[in-house]
């Protein structure tokens, strides 16, 4: 009997925001490596809309069975096997990528791990490759709105060393990896997408 699908009610009301911005953004052939695949709900919908890119969704092995009930029944020709990738790796099971994108994982992580995943796009980004980063985000140090502060709050109870990010933080991180911030999109419920590209 084949397994349930985890489900994320998140994932299902920012897919089609994200989407736009991916359409806008990813207009080129190549290889999407997503960090922090999940439940597995977004590798099974945005490349049906994105044809001239392969997904390459990956994550903890604990969710790749869950990841694979969602691409199961998507049957896409242009999502690949979900790879076991914890970002503290020191080699990544992929060599090459042209885009890199995660949704929701950088503020799940210890800093540390962040750290860590820029380390480690740095590995394996092909130059002019981008990094789309989606999520709530500090700006100078402060939230952007209740909400993200409550959700800080609930985050740091349940785990002390995760945490609403702070832009200047990843950008710093990334201008480390060689890339440039190109776009800041305003996203619904307090979000945003951060899209960089390596010089």
């Amino acid at each position: 009997m084949p397994m349930s699908k985890p489900y994320s009610e998140s994932c299902e009301q920012n897919r089609e925001p994200i989407l736009a911005v991916l359409r806008e953004v990813l207009t080129e052939p190549g290889v999407v490596l997503e960090i922090g695949s999940g439940t597995g709900q977004h590798a099974a919908y945005f490349p049906r809309f994105l044809p001239h890119l392969i997904w390459q969704p990956s994550d903890v092995a604990t969710n790749l069975d869950g990841i694979r009930a969602w691409l199961s029944e998507a049957a896409l020709d242009n999502v690949r096997e979900p790879l076991v990738l914890d970002v503290a790796q020191p080699q990544w099971p992929v060599e090459r990528v042209d885009v890199v994108f995660s949704a929701n994982a950088v503020h799940i992580m210890s800093w540390p791990e962040v750290k860590l995943m820029f380390a480690g796009i740095d590995r394996v980004l092909a130059s002019g490759g981008m990094l789309c980063l989606y999520g709530p985000f500090n700006y100078q140090g402060r939230y952007s709105s209740e909400s993200n502060a409550r959700f800080d709050a609930w985050l740091k109870a349940r785990d002390p060393n995760s945490g609403v990010r702070d832009f200047e933080d990843l950008d710093a991180l990334a201008s480390q990896a060689g890339l440039t911030l190109q776009a800041d999109y305003e996203m619904p419920a307090n979000n945003r997408t951060l899209v960089w590209q390596r010089r």
